[in-house]
């Protein structure tokens, strides 16, 4: 599998990087020692790069599977937090859970946030920089689903990386269109950023036109980018990896269907805060006649709006 350097940092990874979502209690909620077995095996396969971040709460998951093989990988973590002590606390804090020494790269986990997002979160970038200076981490990214973020991140000296939301579909973009989104991309590329793409199945809803879907991402990063991809097994570990390696999998992914993960509003427990709006990170969730509604056509599964409901009336069925 071929690997890649992310922009100026020096970092190599492998094209294709384990996504560890999935595996957290915003969706399938997996215990750890099965995940940590599905990281293992995708490390001794090949893949180098984890993605994690601090509300996925997988840290334990890929520690386990760090010491089950000896092997430290490029590992990316990100944090939603907008001030300077918050960051500090959740670098610190990943540092400890996942028994390493640095984190290779931290993300400004914006994926909501708009334009102001560098003075919004002027606080926590200070902060990374700051932990950049003292090696705590390696590389400072912000990840984004907006297309107007990933223009400006292009131009903004102290991003090292961007980690930008694509798909065939366009399914969670913000801010712009699907093409003004590869457009942004290609300016980061210009600029000589890293580049990490994010949600190139739509969160899962493109497993069945899985080739073509990543066929769509691979034009688009040239072999320049990482692609992420949540993975829960060694088969779907396997599949990847020979789609990553330019092996036929035409009878393989003729055999897939779109992924049956779906969230639903449980009415009895759901007080209609409108939390679950604000934290959906696509529009998916509205308010009609007085009833909560999950829009599956927008719905990425991502699961965020799961953390925003603090009366655990969304689940994954």
């Amino acid at each position: 599998m071929k690997h890649i350097t992310l922009g100026k940092t020096g970092i190599e990874v492998s094209e294709l990087c384990f996504g560890t979502l999935p595996f957290g209690p915003l969706q399938k909620n997996i215990d750890v020692d099965t995940a940590s077995e599905v990281i293992a095996y995708a490390l001794h396969k090949g893949v180098n790069y984890i993605d994690t971040a601090a509300m996925y709460g997988t840290y334990d998951h890929i520690r386990l599977a760090l010491q089950k093989t000896g092997y430290r990988p490029v590992i990316s973590s990100k944090s939603t937090a907008a001030d300077y002590d918050g960051m500090i606390r959740d670098v610190r804090a990943a540092i400890d859970a996942l028994g390493v020494d640095y984190v290779d790269i931290f993300f400004l986990h914006a994926a909501r946030v708009g334009v102001n997002v560098f003075s919004e979160r002027a606080g926590a970038l200070k902060a990374l920089i700051e932990c950049k200076e003292k090696g705590m981490i390696k590389a400072i990214g912000i990840s984004t689903h907006d297309v107007r973020v990933t223009s400006l991140a292009a131009r903004q000296n102290d991003i090292d990386i961007v980690f930008p939301i694509i798909n065939m579909l366009g399914r969670g973009v913000l801010g712009g269109t699907l093409n003004e989104m590869v457009s942004s991309i290609e300016e980061c590329h210009a600029a000589n950023k890293g580049i990490v793409l994010m949600k190139a199945l739509g969160g899962g809803t493109l497993v069945g036109d899985y080739i073509k879907a990543m066929d769509y991402c691979s034009r688009i990063s040239k072999g320049r980018a990482a692609i992420s991809l949540g993975m829960l097994s060694n088969d779907e570990v396997d599949m990847n990896m020979m789609y990553f390696s330019s092996q036929d999998i035409s009878e393989l992914a003729g055999a897939l269907k779109a992924s049956d993960k779906r969230f639903i509003v449980v009415k009895l427990l759901c007080v209609k805060c409108g939390k679950c709006e604000e934290g959906c990170h696509s529009g998916a969730i509205s308010q009609i006649n007085g009833e909560v509604v999950i829009d599956s056509e927008l719905c990425i599964t991502c699961g965020y709006c799961v953390k925003a409901c603090k009366e655990f009336a969304i689940r994954m069925v």
